[in-house]
């Protein structure tokens, strides 16, 4: 059984792009410009904003947080983000979610310029991966997709099971799965609430990428034996002999199911850190335009 080290991977990946960062600044470039938009004070949103603001530094990007309170308007919301779509500086940004609930997420989603959606998420982008054309991808999926390729994990023709399907991972992650390329090439089986025999699903899997968000869902005799496992699962628990009184769980009983592995990713340290990564990684697309 192989831990896939996500903490170790993403590392690597901003030296990666901080070096591409340096010969641009040699040549008379622009340095990348990251912004996030932040409302309230959700504690998740929190530390992955912050966590996001110190990923740019080390890659030498530039990064802008602009804060709201929650009870700003979606009016507002959205005159700030046709001031960033129009703003030659900023050549990515994202809206940071969930929103509180009088604003409507996918109006402010849609009215995010595509060529600036480091997050993946318009409807230009979702649409363009779906048929395999250049685009944002989507940052969990492309750093679950990162982290088969740097692990040399063989998906060709393999039986991959997918729990959830949600568009910011289940859905786009499916699809790359599918598509014709490396890694990709496999078969693949979406599973949601309403599927039956989810277990007997599980269990005839080569690969298992869990993105349901409940804890431990996939137990040891969900699993067969060499099996890789991809889980995206991060849910707060309440933990007594924590510091912050709480503690991140996968969807994965990990325990449990890592002896019978051939790779599993562990939470927190594995896909989480790829998902900031793949961030980074948009937006050096999109600052030197090699996606738009």
């Amino acid at each position: 059984m192989q831990i896939i080290d996500g903490k170790a991977i993403a590392a690597t990946i901003k030296k990666e792009i901080a070096q591409q960062v340096e010969q641009i600044l040699a040549a008379g470039g622009k340095r990348p410009h990251l912004a996030a938009i932040l409302v309230g004070h959700d504690g998740g949103s929190e530390t992955y904003v912050a966590n996001k603001v110190r990923a740019c530094e080390e890659c030498g990007f530039t990064s802008t947080l602009i804060r709201y309170e929650e009870d700003v308007t979606e009016a507002e919301l959205l005159a700030k983000v046709e001031e960033l779509n129009n703003d030659a500086d900023v050549d990515g940004f994202i809206v940071q979610l969930p929103l509180p609930r009088h604003i409507d997420e996918q109006k402010v989603t849609e009215a995010i310029d595509y060529r600036k959606d480091v997050d993946g998420f318009h409807p230009v982008n979702a649409g363009r991966l779906s048929i395999g054309l250049p685009c944002f991808l989507s940052a969990t999926p492309n750093g679950i997709m990162e982290l088969l390729r740097r692990y040399n994990i063989d998906t060709k023709g393999k039986k991959c099971v997918v729990l959830g399907r949600s568009n910011i991972v289940g859905k786009p992650v499916a699809s790359l799965m599918m598509q014709k390329q490396i890694p990709g090439d496999a078969t693949v089986t979406v599973c949601h609430s309403h599927t039956a025999n989810i277990a007997e699903e599980c269990r005839n899997a080569d690969i298992i990428i869990a993105a349901l968000g409940q804890p431990h869902f996939v137990k040891e005799d969900m699993v067969k034996e060499g099996a890789v496992i991809i889980d995206v699962g991060t849910t707060r628990v309440p933990d007594a002999t924590r510091k912050s009184g709480f503690r991140l769980c996968g969807d994965v009983d990990y325990d449990n199911v890592a002896p019978k592995c051939s790779f599993i990713t562990p939470v927190p340290g594995g896909v989480g850190p790829m998902t900031i990564v793949s961030l980074m990684k948009n937006t050096l697309l999109a600052a030197t335009h090699q996606i738009y």
